[in-house]
């Protein structure tokens, strides 16, 4: 590559295989996208019989455009022009080096050609051949000439994306200054939309989005055409354009037409948010046509072997796609994509988010590809009406109350009372029993119970504060944390058990005292024992375990002699952990602790191999912790299930207070407050919620 970058632009595709474009370099500009400047000089009549002297093949052939480089920074804004279907959309770069440049080479052709303006013979022109052409108000823009025929030509405006059809006297040859900026008008296509994108009603709406609006552009591939997504930025919220464009495709009569004042039976509540928001189903043409349909996928999964095709490649938010959860194949759209492994989906049919692996998601079947899209999500989304003012902020205590009440309740009623189109909300009153319908006996009436509504004492944390006192790299702090770490690896190597001929990976390095860590708690068995992982070290060890996966599911199953406390890495489920042998059973089983999640499993003694020394490189990920700020000689199971539904499988963050080494990073403990930063109005310090709850048990005891 550095030996062609002299003669070439190098566009890095992937690094892995290493895949990149290369595009020839025009002689004016080593820049790929460069502002035009016509100097005084240049403009001058007397000169341009200099720059004709060259011969016309020269000007039209051998000179071109360098190639548009889409602007660096991320992400990049652009204008949508006009679009004949999704993969034909015409795109311009808004920028200092994009339009204002464009802008600029059109002053400067408008001033160049008012004094230069010789019309060509018909006869010397040819198609492909670029050309200066008059357009409306003595503009003069770019062309490339499409056809000729007779004294009149069609042209593309290679600049702004459009056609039109000249008389030849309006076309000048376009000289040499003008050749130095890309082509401003460009193609792309949209993800997600291709297997429609030539449905009219798919292009109007994205007609009436996105054309004539400045938007930004997510580049999921860099290709010819490039595949993108659009997003209008100019709200409060970003709005994905593809997304919203694909909602346009719903069989609104396969959706419940809710009425103010009506009342429905058969609701299924089957998500309650921490603020309150519940999502429920109510029996629709749609919600059964969605039952058989994905019957007939899982049966059509199940009739073939999967293959790659079925897989997702490309993840991106706003995608469309299939999740097996609880038996059954569910649709999904991602929400959010962390990395290539690991993303956040909203199930469309339920309102639930949760976090999952790529790997574990499907493609929809081309052949149910139009069913499973026209079905507009069976979730609608509710909140209990006419709930006292004075309730204010929705407390922990009240949202497990509403979820243990109507969670997977089978015969829930609701009345609506309001319906908000803008919020996308509907107002209910919510029941768990068919049999009556009175507001006195309902959800909203039962909820206000004074206990559920006690505001706890709570410490707001923002996230100015959180990134307060973490080290970056370079600063004494970061340094000390290494030193630190040498100094444990050291005292671990020396004390590791004789006869291990493999290192310990260097311990995990923390914060100090006093410091924040955002972690994910895998374990959660009572305040006083559970285990966390560093949020932003998981992408690592979703790598180290695929790779381990692919290892040991390719390599000869070996005898091992295996020892008390030693390092190995075994099968559980369908996975491979690392993991130190705690114990060895007459019955073939041995006990393990996974050193990655904090969890102990016992397994066959044939499921466990040695760890190779490749594998000991990314320091043991599961944390021992015990909570600050509340204490308890003994926890309740109560208690303990309390604790676990508020932490555990959830990202929160930590307030490191002490930190208790040892030469073995499995033996290490931290004592840390933890504090779920989810809801946008409040945080909520689990050791106070805890300590609320136990004030409250010894009352009632």
């Amino acid at each position: 590559m550095d030996a062609l970058s002299e003669i070439s632009s190098v566009d890095v595709v992937s690094e892995n295989p290493y895949k990149a474009i290369l595009y020839p370099k025009s002689p004016q500009s080593e820049r790929p996208n460069q502002n035009l400047s016509v100097t005084d000089e240049q403009q001058k009549p007397d000169d341009e019989p200099t720059r004709m002297e060259e011969s016309e093949e020269v000007v039209d052939v051998e000179l071109a455009p360098p190639p548009l480089v889409i602007p660096s920074e991320a992400p990049p804004s652009v204008l949508v022009l006009e679009l004949s279907s999704t993969e034909e959309v015409v795109i311009r770069c808004v920028g200092k080096d994009y339009s204002a440049a464009q802008e600029h080479m059109e002053d400067a052709m408008k001033e160049f050609y008012s004094t230069n303006a010789s019309p060509v013979k018909m006869s010397s022109l040819k198609v492909g051949q670029l050309v200066a052409a008059k357009a409306e108000e003595e503009a003069w823009l770019r062309a490339q000439i499409l056809s000729i025929e007779e004294n009149k030509m069609k042209i593309l405006y290679v600049d702004h994306g459009f056609h039109d059809v000249v008389d030849g006297s309006k076309v000048c040859r376009l000289s040499k200054p003008f050749y130095t900026l890309p082509f401003q008008a460009t193609k792309c296509r949209l993800a997600g939309l291709e297997a429609f994108c030539t449905d009219p009603v798919l292009v109007k709406a994205v007609e009436l989005k996105a054309c004539d609006k400045i938007l930004a552009v997510e580049i999921l591939q860099k290709t010819e055409k490039p595949l993108v997504i659009l997003y209008d930025t100019s709200g409060d919220d970003d709005v994905n354009i593809n997304a919203t464009c694909l909602r346009e495709l719903y069989d609104n009569s396969l959706s419940e037409q809710l009425k103010v004042n009506a009342s429905y039976t058969n609701v299924i509540v089957t998500n309650v948010c921490s603020d309150g928001t519940l999502f429920c189903q109510i029996p629709s043409k749609g919600l059964t046509k969605l039952s058989k349909t994905l019957q007939k996928i899982e049966a059509e999964f199940n009739s073939k072997t999967v293959t790659s095709d079925l897989f997702v490649s490309l993840p991106f938010c706003g995608k469309r796609c299939l999740f097996h959860s609880k038996g059954k194949w569910a649709r999904v759209e991602i929400t959010s994509v962390h990395s290539s492994r690991a993303l956040d989906v909203q199930f469309l049919d339920s309102g639930t988010i949760a976090s999952v692996k790529v790997s574990e998601l499907r493609e929809i079947p081309s052949l149910f590809l139009r069913d499973i899209i026209s079905i507009p999500p069976q979730a609608i989304r509710c909140c209990l009406a006419d709930l006292p003012l004075n309730i204010g902020m929705w407390t922990p205590d009240a949202v497990l109350w509403l979820r243990n009440t109507v969670l997977n309740c089978s015969e829930c009623s609701m009345k609506v009372v309001k319906i908000d189109d803008v919020k996308s909300m509907v107002y209910v009153y919510l029941f768990t029993s068919r049999a009556s319908l009175d507001p006195e006996r309902s959800i909203n009436r039962r909820i206000t119970n004074e206990e559920l509504w006690k505001q706890k004492n709570v410490l707001p944390i923002t996230a100015s504060h959180l990134s307060k006192g973490r080290g970056e790299p370079g600063t004494p702090t970061a340094v000390s944390q290494k030193d630190q770490s040498n100094i444990i690896k050291r005292h671990a190597i020396e004390q590791v058990t004789a006869g291990s001929s493999l290192d310990l990976p260097p311990p995990l390095p923390l914060p100090r005292s006093g410091e924040h860590i955002d972690v994910f708690v895998s374990v959660a068995c009572h305040p006083g024992h559970f285990v966390f992982q560093p949020w932003q070290e998981l992408h690592k060890l979703e790598v180290l375990m695929e790779e381990m996966l692919l290892h040991y599911s390719t390599t000869e199953e070996k005898q091992t002699d295996l020892e008390k406390n030693k390092l190995y890495a075994a099968k559980v489920d369908t996975k491979w952990y690392r993991v130190l042998l705690k114990g060895i059973l007459t019955n073939g089983l041995v006990s393990v602790y996974e050193l990655d999640c904090g969890r102990h499993e016992l397994v066959n003694s044939r499921q466990v191999q040695p760890l190779i020394d490749k594998f000991r490189q990314l320091p043991f990920q599961a944390i021992t912790s015990q909570l600050a700020g509340v204490k308890c000689d003994q926890w309740s199971e109560e208690a303990a299930i309390v604790f676990r539904n508020h932490v555990e499988n959830k990202p929160l963050v930590a307030l490191i207070q002490e930190i208790h080494e040892s030469p073995n990073p499995w033996d290490r403990k931290v004592v840390t407050y933890i504090v779920d930063t989810s809801l946008p109005d409040t945080d909520i310090w689990i050791h106070e919620l805890m300590s609320e709850y136990l004030v409250e048990l010894s009352k009632s005891a």
